[in-house]
Order: structure tokens, then sequence, then C-alpha cells
């Protein structure tokens, strides 16, 4: 059974799994980077292999097509090395100075559309806003059993980004605690609404960065990518929700449209200016609306989801890992600047 783990020092926690150390590949030498798909043996992602994963918990599909056969457009399975496993709501253990518990979870694998080589800068807007709306659905259903207090929707492109299989995917985490990182934006959030701003931090940031226009990569009516300006990694964007809300569940179905939009035009716009790199994709939300409202009273009106961009241009090193400070060699204006110039065709 995979176990959390808590720093004493940091209260960071991290999960230790033994479990993903079934993957095949694991003690492999490293594969090129990109794997096409005429160099696979196999890929258990592709239509006709859906009995190699675990069954679907949800899918989009054809019409008159069954749950686990060819005929899909897009998949959710279990996945078959999971970081974490689902459970009940497993007690706290502790020994002298260290804490741990069961790992129990839940993750889920999006396979995003049957072919091998269509990532999500090449989907057409639709099939982009159909995958989103899979990740509300996901987070909506996952957020009924209370005891999950977070729900992370990411995505890894590419080997050095930490995917394993080249297929494009996305996953779901959900964890039964909430994740340091996340602590400290709620309470960073929290303290600059009480004390500083009186309204929501990241509200009055994208309305500085509108009037200033000078790290703005692309906007429509409902969403904002740009270029943050503490970047931490080159070409790193944020795409934030113009309407405030702590929750990504609350995105209403003309958001989603908007937010394909504006998530294609960021993926595309790396993928022409810098050659396709490597990069994660990650939603930071509100915790559990069951666990949020009571351990933040007000979260509604001070947090506010977002996603973030990273690409992967640079290696963190030793002074990041020993100081928590990052390197940036490229300032985010000159990156906005730069992303500004390509437009992407619409689809």
């Amino acid at each position: 059974m995979p176990e959390l783990r808590k720093d004493m020092l940091t209260g960071r926690w991290v999960i230790i799994s033994t479990e993903r150390s079934r993957r095949p590949d694991d003690f492999h030498s490293p594969a090129p980077v990109e794997i096409r798909k005429e160099n696979l043996a196999f890929c258990p992602f592709c239509p006709g292999n859906e009995a190699k994963t675990p069954p679907e918990v949800y899918s989009i599909r054809n019409d008159g097509s069954e749950p686990d056969q060819p005929g899909w457009k897009a998949r959710v399975v279990p996945n078959k090395f999971p970081a974490l496993k689902p459970g009940p709501l497993p007690p706290r253990k502790t020994r002298g100075s260290y804490q741990w518990m069961e790992g129990v979870g839940v993750h889920e694998v999006v396979i995003e559309n049957p072919d091998h080589d269509l990532e999500m800068a090449d989907l057409p807007l639709d099939h982009l806003a159909d995958i989103i709306r899979i990740y509300r659905q996901r987070t909506v259903a996952i957020e009924q059993q209370f005891h999950y207090q977070y729900v992370q929707i990411f995505k890894n492109k590419g080997r050095e980004a930490g995917a394993s299989l080249s297929h494009p995917h996305s996953q779901i985490i959900a964890t039964p605690i909430v994740p340091k990182r996340i602590k400290e934006e709620i309470y960073g959030a929290e303290r600059l609404f009480r004390n500083s701003f009186r309204e929501c931090a990241i509200c009055r940031m994208l309305r500085e960065e509108l009037q200033s226009g000078e790290r703005l990569v692309f906007n429509n009516d409902y969403f904002v990518a740009l270029t943050p300006f503490a970047s931490r990694f080159p070409f790193e964007m944020a795409i934030i929700p113009r309407r405030h809300s702590a929750f990504f569940r609350q995105i209403s179905d003309e958001e989603i449209v908007a937010l394909a939009e504006v998530l294609k035009e960021a993926l595309s716009r790396l993928k022409t200016e810098l050659s396709d790199p490597p990069f994660n994709l990650v939603f930071h939300q509100a915790p559990n609306p069951q666990v949020a409202e009571k351990a933040w009273p007000g979260i509604d009106f001070y947090y506010h989801w977002h996603l973030e961009i990273l690409p992967i241009l640079t290696k963190v090193a030793g002074f990041e890992l020993g100081t928590g400070f990052y390197i940036n060699p490229m300032p985010p204006e000159s990156a906005a600047e730069y992303l500004r110039k390509s437009e992407q065709p619409r689809t």
C-alpha cells in the first residue's frame, strides 16, 4: 500500500508509492524524448487496445459505441499504476516525530483523443472543450466523496515533463489532504484580502495586467493568458478567468468554450515559437467545498482558480533545490512580447 509521508521541517507531504515501480520501463535507459507511433510496438491508449486499460469510468463516445470498445472521442480510466488507491479516509499515524497515513486517493488518466499524435494544441476547439468538460465532470464526481480533499488536474507533455507514454493524455489525482502548495496560495490570498487589498488579490492583479498589457499573451471575454510578473521559468504562463470564482467546478458551459480557445492559443504559440517544448499544465483550484468552506471561511471571496503552463526549457538545479528560489533567464515581459507575435489560425 502506498503511503503519504510528511516532512516534519517543512510540513510538505510526499507520496511514497511502491506500486509505481511496476511500470515496464522503470529501469530501462531513457527512450528518445519524442516517440512516434510508428516506432512503438504497443500503445495501451490507442483505439483497439481498450482492454489493456482498467475499465473506463467516463467517456465521450460516438452514438452507438459501447464502453471499453472503439468509437470513443475521449476516455477516463483509472491509472494502472496509481500513485494513490481509492479507499476510506485513513487515520494519520505517528511514531516519534514522524507522521504518515495509507496512500488513499484517486488517480485517473484522461485519454484526450484517439489519435496517437494529436496533441492539445492540434485539437479542434470543440474537442478541447469536451476535455475541459470531462475535467469538470470528474472533479464534481470525485468531490462527492468528502474525504478526497483536493482534486489536482494536470498534464505532463514529453518525457522531460514526466510523461511515460506519448499518447496525448492528462491526469487527475485526488488526495485526502490539501497540498502545501495550495495552502500557501490560500493563506496568501486570505492575508492580502484581509490586511491589504480588501479584494481578491488575483482580481486586482488581473485588472492591473489588463491595464498595462506588457505581460499579456492572449485574452478573450472570459479568460486571460499572461506571463506572471514573478515567473519561475522561461515562458511560464498563467490562464486566469475574468469572473471571480474559487472553484473550477463552477465554470459555465460558455466559459468552457472560451477557456478552450485561450488554452489552444497558449499551447499553439509554445509549439510554434519554441519548437514544441515539453511542458507541465496544472490547475490550481480551491479544495473540495465540503473542506474549504469549513477550514477557510470566506474562501469564495479571496481565492481565485487558475491554470499554470510550465515549459521545460531549463533545469532545476542545486540553488533552486537548496533555497526555493528560481533563476529565470527570460524576463516575462520579453516572453509575452515574443509569444504575442504568433497568431494562430482558428479551428
